[in-house]
């Protein structure tokens, strides 16, 4: 259950009309990297959280209805950028404040043209509004959400989707002297940070969250780095130890005899006979444990999602 209040989380301010950066910011309202596809996406995540991580179905809840409050933030700046092209053209463009903005010219067709070479949606669809588009006019897509249905994998998406977001905040910035709009955007931003800290924590208080899914991965291929490129570059990335696995990177390199010789890594050099049947029984007890995990906490006889307390008066 939601409740709205009208004050926003942040006090969003803009010293004048700007058009242009309003469809900049667009990006951050209707884009794949915007508030509403992060909004969207962890409120779509938190579904399948809720029987085997309660814990974590309240978090991506939390930050959801945050998100939500963002996007909040987000169209009602754009909406304070745009005066002057709304339904209150006439007397926004005889005010001072916009005849400051437009250097002394005083015609509204100037913030009318502002407004179009902007994105001409602002004055022949929208009128003015904020609608889930992006900066170039391309209305929102589902497909910008990513929910695997297993929360390790969906985790490690959230931290990349909210390095993402921080990323186009600062760009953001870049382009507006708006001290107040500077603020908003830096509170966004900020905000990324703390919700990414957020996801990064929820991911290492689960146990055997690497690698995700249930089946382990196959031993006689875990190791391997094929060099696949002239004058390769030797790093973490392809020798020593790898990270957390307590295995040594395999370099391959030369990669085309190797795959003529093993026949397709069909016919290795090394016997990997006792690490496939180690495999195996862990692919029989992770089925069991995840299995178990979803079973134990369902409820039986009829489901219920809520449990309702009575309020005593």
């Amino acid at each position: 259950m939601f409740h709205h209040v009208k004050d926003l989380q942040f006090n969003a301010r803009v010293s004048r009309p700007d058009p242009r950066f309003a469809n900049l910011l667009l990006e951050q309202f209707g884009g794949e990297n915007g508030e509403l596809a992060a909004a969207m996406q962890y409120f779509t995540q938190a579904f399948g959280a809720k029987v085997p991580h309660p814990d974590k179905y309240d978090m991506l809840m939390d930050i959801a209805t945050e998100e939500f409050s963002h996007l909040e933030i987000v169209g009602a700046t754009i909406q304070m950028l745009l005066r002057g092209v709304n339904g209150e053209l006439k007397n926004a463009a005889d005010s001072s404040e916009i005849m400051e903005v437009m250097n002394g010219k005083a015609a509204k067709e100037s913030i009318i043209h502002g407004a179009l070479t902007a994105n001409p949606q602002f004055v022949m669809i929208t009128g003015g509004g904020v609608t889930p588009r992006n900066s170039q006019g391309i209305p929102w897509c589902a497909s910008y959400i990513h929910s695997n249905g297993d929360l390790t994998v969906d985790l490690r998406s959230n931290l990349a989707s909210e390095s993402r977001a921080k990323l186009v905040y600062e760009h953001l910035m870049k382009f507006t002297d708006d001290p107040y709009i500077h603020e908003t955007l830096s509170f966004l931003m900020t905000r990324e940070v703390a919700h990414y800290k957020m996801f990064e924590a929820a991911l290492n208080s689960i146990p055997n969250n690497f690698p995700p899914g249930v089946l382990a991965a196959d031993p006689r291929f875990t190791q391997q780095v094929f060099n696949l490129s002239d004058g390769a570059v030797r790093g973490p990335w392809n020798e020593g130890e790898m990270p957390g696995l307590g295995k040594e990177w395999i370099f391959i390199e030369r990669p085309l005899e190797q795959v003529q010789e093993s026949e397709g890594q069909t016919k290795l050099a090394e016997d990997f006979g006792k690490e496939l049947k180690a495999k195996e029984k862990l692919d029989e007890q992770m089925s069991v444990k995840k299995s178990a995990e979803v079973k134990n906490a369902e409820p039986r006889g009829v489901a219920q999602w809520s449990t309702y307390e009575t309020i005593g008066v």
